[in-house]
């Protein structure tokens, strides 16, 4: 019998309201490369939200995402279990990571940015860079993939709020110290707005070129509807097909801050509502087509 469209095939917690999980969906990973995202819809009757493409296999069909529990689609997205389907999958989006032998790079993640930051330290890896991930975390408990980064031919290195792994500290501390100890070639950094703000000023300030990931909000993903539309360099960029990648010393990042919180109020009445018709919810197999 044929396997169901966009059919979850794994899922697992990483973390507090943070998930990892594994979808069907052949026609993606063939072109998929790191840096990318995926425009996932969960039912019919849902909006489009864009996740990281965190891995893909091209021999199973499968791409894995990880997303944290924010919103009415999170929500409904860590509901589906192993056999549920998903409405829509597109991908890949966006432009891959600039990936060559760069020399020493540096890839710092925080939160579910670690899940991004991923394949595009791997690809620097394979690419035969010398790399340090960096990786920043409230506790032990938030911090996400240590082992798959661990996995790499790769210097990882940890800060946590509580020091409760790694050093104490924040991510910062440890951009500064591979600045003055090791002296990165380039940086990659991926995770909340105000860490990657932090870290390009940072990098600015020691003249080290600087990539960041902007998590804008999305709509079509193929730049069209202008929601996405971003402020580098003077000049007006659509993160889903100029980015979403940008030389981070050239971010408004006021812009983007601005931008995040536009629909704030109508989320919060959304995901409240939601939460009151939750129980038992689930997508059914098959109703995207």
């Amino acid at each position: 019998m044929e396997r169901a469209r966009f059919e979850v095939t794994d899922r697992e917690g990483l973390a507090p309201d943070v998930f990892r999980m594994t979808v069907r969906a052949p026609l993606i990973p063939p072109n998929a490369a790191a840096g990318q995202f995926i425009i996932v819809r969960v039912d019919t009757q849902g909006e489009r939200i864009p996740l990281t493409l965190m891995d893909y296999s091209r021999e199973e069909g499968t791409v894995e995402m990880a997303f944290q529990v924010v919103g009415t689609t999170t929500m409904k997205l860590s509901r589906c279990e192993v056999g549920d389907c998903l409405a829509d999958v597109v991908g890949p989006l966006g432009r891959p990571t600039e990936v060559m032998r760069f020399g020493k790079v540096a890839c710092v993640g925080g939160g579910v940015g670690i899940a991004a930051l991923y394949p595009i330290a791997r690809a620097m890896v394979d690419a035969g860079n010398e790399v340090r991930v960096l990786l920043g975390g409230r506790d032990r408990e938030h911090l996400i993939l240590t082992d798959r980064m661990e996995a790499l031919d790769a210097d990882l290195r940890v800060a946590t709020d509580d020091g409760s792994f790694g050093v104490r500290g924040f991510v910062t501390e440890l951009v500064l110290e591979a600045i003055n100890e090791w002296g990165p070639d380039r940086v990659v950094a991926v995770g909340p707005v105000p860490m990657m703000r932090a870290v390009s000023m940072l990098t600015k300030e020691h003249g080290v070129p600087t990539v960041v990931s902007l998590n804008a909000i999305m709509l079509d993903g193929t730049g069209m509807c202008g929601t996405c539309r971003c402020e580098v360099a003077g000049e007006t960029k659509f993160s889903c097909v100029d980015g979403p990648e940008f030389d981070g010393h050239q971010v408004d990042f006021e812009v983007l801050v601005s931008r995040l919180k536009a629909y704030l109020d109508e989320e919060a009445v959304s995901r409240d509502r939601f939460a009151g018709l939750a129980e038992g919810y689930r997508p059914a197999c098959g109703e995207g087509g």
